[in-house]
């Protein structure tokens, strides 16, 4: 093996180089408390408010709508209770669509009201408008995207929909990547997804949209996140997510061009494959497909001994003997699949290559299972 491609990133970015510039350079100056009044705290107050102004600016808040946590997953969880909180007296139950992050699933409990998607992984729109209305109903959470299969979700109709109903946009899979759409009320990301350091999430509650913390106040990010911040990180973030955007275009558009290149070569090179999600309406970046007959473990395993990082969202993985619930919802195959997300660096002959590659595993793999 003489080279390899990560192409994962819609897990994690590989670090903005702008990122770990502002990072070494930040370890040295933002290492203190911000919310203390010496000298040192002071220094490291005016380095966070300058990461949150960028950050806030780029998703398109003020700095005063926008809370640091330590994850997006911690986003999702810390603003759908703080949301929730604040409705209780509406009542408890949150509206998701089926194929939302795991995190919100969880968050929303057992009297969520879940909305089914079609084979395209996009939210049944009028079952969502209705299940809003529903008594009890205190916020709604619909994803920019879908981070397993890249399908844009329709926010701008369902923010339309929710009325007076809060909608929660995850838009972990989007931020750096693809342009969300506005009407939400609140909205979460991840940095690690856009070339900044883990340890890093956003929360944006646009101004009327109560929120109450049902957790142990202090003093800061408004209590929503407590402990005590890191700076460098924040900063370093900032860095990455102001660079991706000034490049863009430039990426989409090449990786658009490159992510329909393997949609075609997959389907006409591997026999009995289905390739999932909008294949116009979605993220540049992600694509994902499911080959009958084939392990997902299998074959993320052996793309891996090949050079090539990937994921799959199917039962196969470490930590779950589930099958994706994304693809389940969807009514397409849950094994056997592989997501295929394209990072800053990544080059037209890692591609390729493969493009060239993928063919020879499968029928290998179905080989060893007498397929």
């Amino acid at each position: 093996m003489s080279e390899r491609a990560y192409l994962d990133a819609a897990s994690a970015e590989p670090m903005h180089p702008a990122a770990r510039e502002m990072l070494l350079s930040a370890v040295d100056s933002g290492w203190a408390d911000p919310v203390r009044l010496h000298h040192e705290g002071r220094t490291a107050r005016l380095l966070l408010d300058n990461a949150r102004a960028v950050l806030a600016d780029a998703v398109g808040v003020r700095p005063d709508e926008l809370y640091l946590t330590t994850s997006g997953t911690a986003a999702i969880r810390d603003g759908l209770t703080a949301v929730r909180a604040a409705r209780r007296r509406a009542g408890t139950s949150v509206v998701h669509s089926a194929v939302e992050h795991s995190a919100v699933l969880h968050t929303a409990g057992g009297d969520a009201v879940e909305v089914g998607v079609d084979r395209l992984g996009r939210v049944d729109l009028d079952a969502f408008a209705e299940a809003v209305r529903r008594p009890g109903v205190v916020v709604a959470a619909l994803q920019s995207a879908n981070h397993e299969v890249g399908t844009r979700q329709p926010v701008d109709a369902a923010a339309a929909a929710c009325g007076d109903v809060p909608l929660f946009v995850d838009a972990s899979a989007s931020i750096g990547h693809d342009v969300v759409p506005g009407g939400w009320s609140m909205l979460a990301a991840s940095a690690q997804k856009w070339g900044g350091p883990a340890g890093v999430g956003l929360l944006a509650v646009r101004k009327g949209t109560r929120i109450a913390p049902a957790w142990p106040m202090d003093e800061r990010e408004d209590g929503l996140s407590p402990g005590f911040p890191n700076v460098p990180n924040a900063l370093a973030a900032a860095a990455a997510l102001q660079a991706r955007l000034a490049e863009a275009k430039e990426l989409n558009e090449q990786h658009r061009a490159w992510v329909d290149e393997v949609r075609e070569r997959v389907a006409a090179d591997v026999p009995d494959v289905e390739v999932v999600g909008d294949p116009e309406d979605r993220l540049p970046h992600v694509l994902t497909f499911s080959c009958l007959y084939v392990d997902g473990e299998a074959l993320v395993t052996a793309l891996d001994a090949e050079g090539f990082a990937v994921s799959s969202g199917s039962a196969c993985t470490s930590s779950t003997l589930q099958p994706s619930h994304v693809l389940a919802a969807m009514g397409v195959l849950t094994h056997g699949n592989v997501r295929l997300s394209l990072a800053r660096d990544t080059t037209h002959d890692d591609v390729l290559r493969f493009c060239a590659v993928l063919p020879g595993i499968v029928q290998r793999i179905r080989a060893e299972v007498g397929m």
